[in-house]
Formats: C-alpha cells, structure tokens, sequence
C-alpha cells in the first residue's frame, strides 16, 4: 500500500508526513526520517482506532489550531519510537542545537532549535501516545495547489504529522510553526492568522521545552 492509498478510509498518510517514515529493514533513517514502521500498517492502525471510537459512540477527532485541522490520540503501538519533547535545563542546554531549517525545498527557512537524538540518548523516555495530526482534504488540495504537488487522494482526512508524546492532549504548536502558518500557502504556511494569546502561551511552553529529532 502506497502513503496516497487506504482507498474508503476516512484517514490516509499524506506525502508530506510519509518522509518521516523509516521502512522496516533499512539500516538509517533517511533525511528527517524517525518513525520505522510500514507505512501502510501504520495507516491501517490509524483507522482501526478511529474506527473503534466512532462504533463507541465518541467523537475521535480533537479540535487543532484551525477549522481544517484536527487532532487523533492513539496509543503508541511503534516499538521503541521515543518522546519528541525534552524539557530544557541547565544540564540539556548546551545540547540543543539550532539551524535555518525548511521542510520542503519550497519553503522558507525558519530558524529552529532541536536536540538531536544522539546528544540526548538515554535520557528521553518511550512515547506513550501519539498526536496523529489531520487536515481536511479540501485543506491539503488548496496547500498542494500552492505548491503543485498532488496527493492522489480522496479520503476526507490525510495525516499531515506524527508527533510520539507523554499526553492525549495537544502540546502547543512551536511559536516559529505559528509564525510559518502565518505566512501565505505558496510559501508554505497554511494562511491562518496568528493569535497573541495563542503565541504567548506557546512561547512559554517552549522557553523551557524543545523537540528531540
């Protein structure tokens, strides 16, 4: 099964969130690449448990930062796949490490700060959920436009991002992500309007936080 594939599926893995997949056997990673698993397996879990939700009777789908983008909490089921989050002291300080960094070659550089994995090995534990992070199709089409790529499908949502976490809540959006959404679709942003409030409390959040990749 292909990422674009899971024909009648409510959710499919989108192109984008595909590159940060390791198929099973490969030796590294490739690129940003971090979670090493099949991806159509991966797809398929996914919806087992929206699925399983839904004939429950509850809602699967969290709000996210916009209309078009909604939240799924599942149970991590990737072996060994670590937390993306470790909280900044004055002892993992010196091991962040910061780059102008784009995710696609259509994108603008954002200044980005991360600790790399193999500076923080031992110290961040498994990831107990993961935020599988959705957008509308009719979001993806008009980003995918934008940038004249095609996803090739038609499912109502296409997993945009995976992120292994401790919680089955959102953690804030990083400031420099709000600021890229802020900018216009061709750049690739998704044109949502930064809120302050929302800002603030991201920057507070991530002050004392940063991303393990």
């Amino acid at each position: 099964m292909t990422a674009a594939g899971g024909a009648g599926r409510a959710v499919v893995l989108d192109p984008f969130a595909a590159r940060n997949f390791v198929e099973p056997g490969k030796d590294r990673p490739v690129g940003g690449a971090f979670i090493r698993f099949d991806k159509g397996e991966f797809e398929a879990r996914v919806n087992a448990w929206y699925e399983e939700l839904v004939s429950q009777g509850v809602d699967p789908l969290c709000a996210g930062y916009a209309p078009f983008c909604k939240h799924l909490f599942v149970p991590n089921f990737v072996p060994g796949l670590l937390d993306s989050v470790l909280t900044v002291t004055e002892e993992t300080e010196p091991l962040l490490k910061t780059e102008y960094k784009a995710r696609t070659e259509k994108e603008l550089p954002v200044l980005t700060r991360w600790f790399p994995k193999d500076r923080v090995a031992g110290r961040v534990p498994e990831a107990k959920i993961l935020d599988v992070i959705l957008y509308s199709r009719e979001q993806i089409r008009k980003e995918n436009v934008a940038m004249g790529e095609d996803s090739g499908s038609d499912a109502p949502w296409g997993i945009v991002s995976v992120k292994p976490q401790s919680v089955d809540s959102e953690l804030p959006m990083e400031p420099i992500t709000m600021m890229r959404n802020a900018l216009g679709v061709e750049t690739g942003g998704s044109g949502v309007t930064l809120e302050r409030d929302a800002y603030a409390k991201s920057v507070e959040f991530w002050s004392s936080h940063a991303r393990v990749q």
